[in-house]
């Protein structure tokens, strides 16, 4: 006889699931895999254990349930939409937090614009930031951490700022770094520019987000400038 046993101590609710998805940081690939795997082994125990103590078929709410929780996990999450900022951060903007000085309106290509030619467009825009960084900014330069633009609409990069003596008073002789993340929906990119250490980010990512933002609403598309934090 098939018995769950401890596993069914370990299986956390949908709701859980989700719970812990939102505490993941922006690079939870692996983790997010792991959850999925556990959610589907648990779910599958359930079933076994209805089975084997003479219930039958699976009910169909079982079923249902089963799906919309593979649904709500490998959906849009899994495919890289980015997070909100924490509330009332002051080094962090996100299409995904609530109107407000933390929210950056996602940037919507021309009516007509296949999601190819979109998805084109906006690396044009991303690979030609300057990497001696522009304004006073990023003067440590940027890299394409994680390029899924083509499979997924997501990719994250990296960018160096606070060099020279700031670093070295202020961060160990290291420079700053602040992550970018764009993830490409059905007619618009959802972002989210933040540092990852420090309070105040001296208006670097307010700088940075105005200049792809501009340099996007050259090539037709809908964006807005975000006001200094």
């Amino acid at each position: 006889q098939f018995s769950a046993g401890p596993l069914a101590f370990f299986c956390p609710t949908p709701l859980r699931l989700r719970q812990l998805h939102s505490k993941m940081p922006a690079r939870r690939g692996s983790l997010l895999g792991a959850l999925v795997a556990g959610a589907a082994l648990c779910q599958t125990s359930s079933w076994l254990s209805a089975f084997a103590a003479g219930g039958g078929a699976v009910p169909r709410r079982e079923l249902i349930f089963g799906a919309a929780t593979s649904a709500l996990l490998v959906g849009p999450l899994a495919a890289g939409a980015v997070e909100a900022c924490k509330d009332g951060a002051n080094n962090c903007y996100s299409s995904a937090s609530q109107p407000g000085r933390n929210f950056v309106a996602p940037w919507s290509w021309p009516a007509g614009t296949s999601k190819g030619d979109a998805i084109k467009a906006l690396r044009e825009v991303l690979e030609a930031y300057p990497k001696e960084g522009q304004g006073d900014v990023d003067q440590g330069g940027w890299s394409l951490a994680v390029d899924e633009l083509a499979t997924k609409g997501y990719a994250r990069l990296e960018y160096l700022s606070g060099i020279g003596n700031f670093a070295r008073f202020f961060n160990g002789g290291k420079p700053f770094v602040d992550d970018l993340e764009v993830s490409v929906g059905e007619s618009s990119v959802s972002v989210r520019s933040g540092s990852r250490v420090g309070d105040s980010d001296m208006g670097v990512n307010t700088k940075r987000l105005n200049y792809l933002a501009k340099s996007l609403a050259a090539k037709g598309w809908t964006t807005t400038q975000v006001a200094p934090l």
